[in-house]
């Protein structure tokens, strides 16, 4: 399983920049400096002084500078380099773009790669080969069949309803029983996620100043929300519907279908089905 970058602490590496603090800094040094030369300053605090206005200045730049080394840190941490920074830290571990791949989507690729490289075959090395084989492959879910030696690799796809085609289920056959990718023992058969189609029926108040504009734009909302956090092995409960129907200028939800989390298994995927949404009112 990828570790969740969003649990670690910020780095330390990277500085929280203070302006004030930098300014007070110069002219605290400023001041020590003047009096080692006999000089009684004592305007540092007066916004006319020109010393102030170039330390300022000096400040200013300085924070500049250490903005560029925070992003520079950054860069060069696989949890937040962006764009042709990750292409060279994602290159470091032999792994490349995909045509119109996703910053996030190369990140997790490139986690996979590295968690896959153990010579026994582990499920991260057929989800990075799987992933790798077509860009349009949303997640991947290896298993074991009943202990034994087959191995099927379950695709959900970003497209099509998450439904791969035949075109994707081709090339990620190809790639994950190529020579160099199976284990000798391994049987390995490629296949689309189970689906299960599961309806909404919700009950929406707003308060009393919300537009209807809100309440129309929350079916997109919500199925926005699944297809970002929803995956193979995800469940659909009532309080996670509630939670992202809950946005601002929503006072109350209740949600009468499904009356109870539905549970899938670590190989199956929930589709969206009908999503019924009453303007019930408002309230405060």
């Amino acid at each position: 399983m990828a570790l969740d970058f969003s649990t670690l602490a910020a780095p330390e590496i990277i500085e929280t920049l203070d302006f004030d603090a930098v300014l007070d800094a110069m002219i605290a040094d400023a001041t020590a400096r003047f009096s080692s030369a006999g000089v009684d300053y004592d305007v540092g605090n007066l916004e006319t002084d020109p010393v102030k206005v170039v330390l300022e200045a000096a400040a200013y730049r300085e924070v500049l500078l250490r903005a560029r080394v925070n992003d520079a840190a950054r860069a060069n941490l696989l949890a937040f380099a962006t764009g042709a920074d990750l292409d060279h830290l994602a290159g470091f571990y032999d792994v490349a773009r995909l045509a119109s791949e996703t910053d996030s989507a190369l990140r997790s690729r490139t986690i996979l790669a590295i968690q896959g490289r153990s010579p026994a075959g582990p499920e991260e090395h057929y989800s990075f080969v799987a992933r790798s084989a077509d860009v349009r492959v949303r997640e991947v879910r290896v298993y074991r069949v009943d202990g034994g030696p087959s191995v099927r690799v379950a695709l959900l796809a970003s497209d099509n309803g998450g439904v791969p085609d035949s075109a994707m289920l081709a090339a990620v056959t190809a790639a994950v029983t190529a020579a160099d990718v199976r284990v000798v023992s391994d049987v390995v058969d490629v296949v689309a996620a189970t689906q299960t189609t599961s309806n909404i029926v919700a009950s929406v108040w707003l308060l009393p100043d919300t537009p209807m504009s809100v309440f129309n734009g929350l079916e997109a909302v919500l199925r926005a929300a699944w297809a970002a956090e929803a995956g193979i092995g995800f469940d659909l409960n009532p309080s996670w519907i509630a939670s992202r129907l809950h946005v601002a200028g929503v006072s109350r939800v209740m949600v009468s279908t499904p009356a109870a989390p539905v549970i899938v298994d670590d190989n199956h995927a929930i589709a969206l089905g009908a999503i019924t949404l009453t303007m019930a009112g408002r309230t405060r």
